[in-house]
């Protein structure tokens, strides 16, 4: 039996739809901090249909003057190390400073099925419940570097709307996820302790792009186990490369504790002190320029590919493929040929 549809619930989705559509109205109503305008923006934005993209390139456009005030930082670690108990303390934190806080959460997507759970606002309850924070869980569908393909836009949208920080909360996948790099002012790393000793440490991909090292679960039976991993770690820092955008001490390591929320302050007094220095050096408008054109490069190789995935060259594509399947070919050798063919076009 088919659930009845009044006439209320068609007026409230028309509503909706239209408010979607109107470019103007919805980032109007972003600027003036309308939560669920923010919510609809979002979904825009991470819609892959070709009419809401034209619609979400508008949208950034329109809120491009207002975005680009706010703190954004990227938070990373392995599954388990505490990334959503330490933002949902770290974010109480920074609310009782007067801030208001975006936190943009990547779950996971399933490769079989394409969904994703999306728990995070049940993980982050207090925070949830908290006026002056936002909490948006995406999917990271296929795209890898444990952050959505859209996130960036995601963050410009948030800006507009009047947060002060970003958080952006990656799947937490290992030494792969270093794209949040590209769309963070700071990247910050979560470690559980024993998670490594100093040779892990100094291991190539996600420990050249950490600002700041925490040492989660410093308390009760854990904390001398926290105290040891924070010195094999800041050890380890020290035996890496000097950027010319770290000044001296940084990147650095220290304790925190999410459940004792113990570290907190002086982590966030550690992030607006490297936060200002590149800021006065000029290093920060620098990493947001080469960002932006990362961004538009990445956004030139999707559409690329979303081309020649509705051209010819898609079914050279499957033939190809299943000569390789059945060892006719090599896959190099098949790959050299689609190339060869698209050069000639």
């Amino acid at each position: 039996m088919k659930p009845k549809v009044n006439a209320l619930t068609i007026n409230i989705a028309e509503s909706c739809r239209k408010d979607m559509t109107d470019i103007k109205k919805l980032a109007e109503k972003i600027v003036t901090q309308d939560r669920r305008a923010l919510s609809r923006a979002i979904t825009l934005v991470e819609s892959s249909r070709e009419d809401h993209r034209t619609q979400a390139v508008e949208l950034v456009q329109r809120l491009h003057h207002n975005s680009g005030q706010a703190l954004r930082i990227g938070l990373s670690g392995t599954p388990g190390v505490g990334k959503s108990t330490f933002i949902e303390a770290f974010g109480g934190f920074l609310t009782e400073q007067g801030l208001r806080v975006a936190v943009l959460a990547v779950d996971p997507s399933s490769a079989r099925s394409g969904g994703s759970i999306l728990g995070d606002k049940t993980r982050m309850d207090r925070l949830a419940r908290n006026p002056k924070a936002f909490i948006r869980p995406s999917p990271s569908q296929s795209h890898l570097g444990g952050v959505a393909r859209r996130t960036r836009e995601a963050v410009a949208i948030c800006e507009a709307a009047g947060f002060d920080i970003v958080l952006i909360e990656t799947v937490g996948v290992g030494q792969s996820e270093t794209i949040v790099s590209e769309m963070a002012d700071l990247f910050v790393l979560l470690l559980a302790p024993a998670g490594g000793d100093e040779l892990q440490g100094v291991k190539r991909g996600i420990m050249e792009m950490a600002d700041i090292i925490l040492v989660n679960k410093a308390d009760g039976d854990l904390k001398p186990a926290a105290v040891r991993t924070c010195a094999d770690y800041a050890g380890a820092l020290r035996l890496l490369r000097k950027r010319e955008q770290d000044p001296k001490g940084f990147p650095a390591a220290m304790l925190v504790s999410a459940v004792a929320e113990t570290g907190l302050e002086q982590a966030w007094k550690s992030m607006r002190e490297l936060a200002k220095w590149r800021q006065k050096e000029g290093h920060y408008q620098i990493k947001r320029a080469s960002q932006a054109r990362f961004w538009f490069e990445e956004d030139v190789k999707q559409g690329v590919l979303a081309v020649l995935a509705q051209s010819d060259t898609q079914k050279d594509i499957e033939r190809m493929g299943e000569r390789v399947f059945k060892g006719d070919l090599l896959p190099a050798a098949a790959a050299a040929e689609i190339l060869e063919k698209l050069s000639k076009r």
